[in-house]
């Protein structure tokens, strides 16, 4: 018997006439009966006594009922699952980011996410971009929200966003009264610099070899955050991206752009060898609208 067998026959258990198998349906009443007369020859049972306009079940029929019931019942908790997993219940997303990323941008993406899909859970971490991409590679994760591009052949990359370099410093300072700095503004300035062997230092170092700007520093970081903090309690100057400028612009803290400052990508890292989840999906889109607000701020 296959399902639309399966309809009907059950339909006629439980309206105990063809006339109302029909109207449960929704069909018509000869199509109704041409449907269990075929039943009945293809199993090879009389599955039902025909007495004043009444179909009484046989024996055979109640013990085929009782198995078409379990099968009904696994077709309505399928259909109660993919609906379900429409709103986002029994589904997770593991999202990893960017230490820049991760401060405003990602949240706000987050939040929204959780708002549209109330059910689901997920799971948020920031780490380096080398330890992002082990954890993709794993499927230990299912997205990464990264300020490094990547050419792992395993993952796809999807650019959702841009990222500059910015000056931060001290409210107050000198630097303060342009609009826009040039490389050269930070050469009489106390700088605090980026290890080299950071995705950070690799990059200032590799622009200020192209701007022909030859920078000094005392103090060493590995980490925008504390570049910040170090600037706004007064130890000098940094450059760092503008999405960690901008979250900790305070009342201690300001920025301002640099002219030729190169423009960086931020990229939505999945695994290439598997489908992402309607969750992983609408993450990408809120994301890259959540980086264009932060952007804007």
């Amino acid at each position: 018997m296959n399902l639309r067998q399966i309809e009907v026959f059950r339909a006629v258990m439980l309206a105990g006439s063809v006339t109302d198998a029909a109207r449960l349906l929704h069909v018509s009443q000869p199509g109704i009966s041409r449907m269990l007369a075929h039943i009945e020859l293809q199993v090879g049972l009389a599955l039902f006594e025909r007495k004043k306009g009444r179909l009484l079940p046989t024996p055979e029929a109640q013990a085929l009922y009782a198995e078409v019931s379990e099968v009904y019942g696994g077709i309505r908790r399928v259909t109660e699952l993919a609906e379900e997993l429409k709103s986002g219940a029994r589904l997770s997303l593991r999202v990893l980011t960017s230490p820049s990323t991760g401060l405003v941008a990602v949240p706000r993406a987050v939040a929204l996410l959780a708002n549209e899909f109330p059910a689901a859970r997920i799971y948020i971490e920031t780490l380096p971009t080398r330890e992002m991409l082990v954890r993709l590679t794993n499927r230990e994760a299912d997205l990464a929200i990264s300020t490094i591009p990547t050419d792992n052949a395993l993952l796809a990359s999807r650019t959702v966003g841009k990222w500059r370099l910015v000056c931060v410093f001290p409210k107050g300072h000198a630097l303060s009264s342009k609009r826009m700095l040039h490389p050269r503004d930070v050469l009489n300035e106390r700088l605090i610099s980026f290890s080299r062997d950071t995705p950070q230092g690799r990059i200032i170092d590799e622009w200020c070899i192209a701007s022909k700007v030859k920078t000094t520093s005392s103090i060493e970081v590995r980490s925008g955050q504390m570049a910040c903090a170090l600037a706004g309690s007064g130890a000098g100057i940094a450059i760092v991206d503008d999405l960690t400028a901008r979250a900790f612009r305070s009342d201690e803290l300001d920025f301002r752009p640099i002219a030729g400052s190169p423009s960086l990508g931020i990229y939505a890292l999945t695994h290439e060898g598997f489908a992402p989840s309607v969750l992983c999906k609408r993450m990408i889109e809120l994301a890259t609208a959540s980086l264009k607000l932060v952007v804007s701020d």
